[in-house]
Formats: C-alpha cells, sequence, structure tokens
C-alpha cells in the first residue's frame, strides 16, 4: 500500500511577508564590486544580453545528469542580492542609489549605507556617457553657482554663522592666457589671472622699470581648461600626479588633501568626460570615505553624498543626484567641536547650477549645462 502524499498547508502571505522580512535581516549588505570602469561596461553588457536571450525548449533544458543538489534558499538570497547590487553600479543612467534610511549627515550614518566606491563608480559612469562641449583655446569655460561660508563675528566671536547662499559667476580662460572674471552678488567684478604690473631692478641704484608677474605654470591647484583636459584618464597615475602636487600645499592628512583637490576640480572646472569618470574613480581609491544617505547643497537639492573627514574633523562632502549620479555640489561641515566651531556646523555649501563654453568673459550663456 502506497505511503500517503502529504499535502502542502497554504502559508498565509502575512507569513510568507514576515519569513522574508527575517531572512533579509540575516542577509549582509552585498559588497559593491571594485572593478574597473571598463569592467563594469562589459559585466553590464553580459547581464543585458542574458537577459534579452529567447529561452531554451524545455527539452533542451532537461538534465540528463544525476539530479542537482537544492540550492538552500538563504544562499540563494544571497547571491541574487549581490547580483542587483551589480545591476545597480553598472547600468549609466539607470535607477538610483539604493534606499538607506534617512539622517542629517553630520553626526554620521544610520543602516547599512552603500558603499562609497559604489556611489563613486555610478558618478565616473554617467559622466563617461555625457556630452560636452569642448573649449577652444581663445574661449572661456563658464560656471555659474551657489555658494556660501560660514564666517564669525569679528566683535564677539561665537560660533559661525552660515549667511543665505548668493549667486557666483565665473569666466575661466580656456587656455590660461587671457583674464578671466569673477562675478558674486554684492561685490564688484574681479579679473583673473591678470598679470601684475611689478617694478624691476637691475642693479642698486639704477632707475626702477616697469615689468609684469609671470603667471605661474598651471597645476592641479592652480588649473586651467587645458591642463585638467590632459590629465591622465588612468586613475592610478591620476591619483599619484594629485598626491604628489597637493603634497606641499598644506600641513595634515595627504589623503585630505588629494580628496579635496577633487572636489575643487568637480565643482570649479569642466573636464572632458574621461577626465571626470578618471577624477571620480581616483578618489574611489581613497581611503576613509563614507557615503551620507542624505545631504542637501546649497540650493536645497537633495542627494546622496560621499565624504571623508580631514584630521580637524571638517567633513568634506559631494553630492550626487539620485537618479543621474550627476554632482550637484558641495558641504563642509564639522564632525566635532573645534576652534572653528560647535559638532554639526556648516562652514560652507556649494551648488552648480550650470556649466557652458563663451566666446568672452562677462557673456551669459543662453543654456548652460550642468
Amino acid at each position: 500500500m502506497n505511503a500517503p502524499v502529504p499535502v502542502p498547508v497554504p502559508v498565509p502571505a502575512s507569513d510568507h511577508d514576515r519569513l522574508r522580512a527575517e531572512l533579509a535581516a540575516l542577509l549582509p549588505a552585498p559588497e559593491v564590486p571594485d572593478l574597473p570602469l571598463q569592467r563594469h561596461q562589459a559585466l553590464r553588457r553580459t547581464v543585458l544580453t542574458t537577459a534579452q536571450a529567447p529561452a531554451r525548449p524545455a527539452a533542451a533544458r532537461r538534465r540528463t545528469g544525476p539530479r542537482a543538489l537544492a540550492v538552500p534558499r538563504l544562499a540563494l538570497g544571497a547571491v541574487l542580492a549581490g547580483a542587483v547590487a551589480l545591476v545597480l553600479v553598472a547600468g549609466t543612467g539607470g535607477p538610483p542609489v539604493p534606499t538607506v534610511p534617512r539622517h542629517d549627515g553630520a553626526a554620521g550614518t544610520h543602516g547599512r549605507p552603500p558603499a562609497a566606491t559604489g556611489v563613486l563608480t555610478r558618478a565616473a559612469l554617467a559622466a563617461s556617457a555625457a556630452s560636452r562641449t569642448e573649449a577652444r583655446p581663445h574661449e572661456f569655460v563658464y560656471i555659474d553657482s551657489l555658494v556660501a561660508h560660514a564666517a564669525r563675528s569679528a566683535a564677539g566671536g561665537g560660533p559661525p554663522s552660515l549667511p543665505p547662499a548668493h549667486r557666483r559667476q565665473v569666466w575661466l580662460s580656456a587656455d590660461g592666457t587671457r583674464p578671466g572674471l569673477l562675478r558674486e552678488a554684492g561685490a564688484p567684478d574681479t579679473s583673473l589671472d591678470e598679470p601684475g604690473r611689478v617694478y624691476e631692478l637691475d642693479r642698486r641704484g639704477a632707475t626702477p622699470r616697469p615689468g609684469t608677474l609671470t603667471p605661474a605654470e598651471p597645476s592641479v591647484t592652480r588649473p586651467t581648461h587645458a591642463y585638467v583636459a590632459a590629465l591622465p584618464t588612468d586613475p592610478e597615475a591620476l591619483l599619484s600626479l594629485i598626491r604628489t602636487q597637493t603634497r606641499a600645499t598644506a600641513e595634515g592628512d595627504p589623503d585630505q588633501r588629494a580628496f579635496t583637490a577633487i572636489g575643487t576640480l568637480l565643482a570649479e572646472t569642466w573636464a572632458p568626460p574621461r577626465v571626470t569618470a578618471a577624477l571620480y574613480q581616483a578618489a574611489a581609491r581613497i581611503p576613509g570615505t563614507t557615503v551620507l544617505p542624505s545631504a542637501t547643497d546649497a540650493a536645497g537639492r537633495e542627494g546622496v553624498a560621499v565624504a571623508r573627514t580631514g584630521v580637524h574633523g571638517e567633513q568634506n562632502q559631494w553630492i550626487f543626484d539620485r537618479a543621474t549620479a550627476a554632482f550637484l555640489g558641495e558641504r563642509t561641515v564639522l564632525t566635532r567641536s573645534t576652534d572653528a566651531g560647535p559638532a554639526g556646523a556648516v562652514l560652507g555649501t556649494t551648488a552648480v547650477l550650470a556649466r557652458d563654453v563663451t566666446a568672452r568673459p562677462g557673456e551669459t550663456p543662453a543654456k548652460g549645462r550642468p
């Protein structure tokens, strides 16, 4: 007599949800692979090609060998979670950064935010796919932004006070041979990089003769558009160059100097797509970078931020759009109380509104590009 066949008992949908939530809590957050940009693109093509391939007939899928071992549900869930994380990182204009609990970004992170490498890789992929107008040597790179920097009262001291953000427009000579222009709300226009007049003495007692100061050579800390456009696109070589050129700029953590220099290049220049992507990949190689699930730029735009804190407690935050991974702006926040102010104080904030190319300083483009 045959043994009775057990009949599965239906599980209520609510129990399914509870079981799924319990299993999800046991799974660690998937590590984001730190792969080269070319490898990410190759993996993305493989995933998309496999997903779009026609299904094989059932007969072709039938196994002829020994029965395969069953894969535990927990292990399968971990594999699927890792695959989802890879697709999220590889997409150039795809889904936003995985949702994580929000916080103000000044006092540490909550939950399990995605790795900084993952956010920077998405930014690199988005930058490499962007189209940019290349500035010719005689033209000017135009950057329109909102900025605010904290200041203390000269009379009473006290904590720093952050004023409302004001508009800042800058025109930078593409090849560095022409004076640029800085225009800020509430201040007179300032000519940039105009050679200063000096008087030279050939010998003691000689009549001074007029001359001009020779501008410094372009560098990472004094960039022109032409210099930035020629930077290495290999992330390791680029990071090595940045470390070398920022070595004598200030005291403190060399990694923080490199991180700050890259942030300035991202906010104050308009590099070609491949160079911008390399800057993000170089930053991903700097130790100590973290992700803040939520941060707001000077224009009030909220996004996800990659941050690094220096030895003096000043945390530099780069804010990215969640959906497009575009660079929005920066913030500098104190993570602990110092002579500069109390913990949580915002020392500076910016928002890049538009970038473009113009024929002359002072000329406003018809439509800027972010």
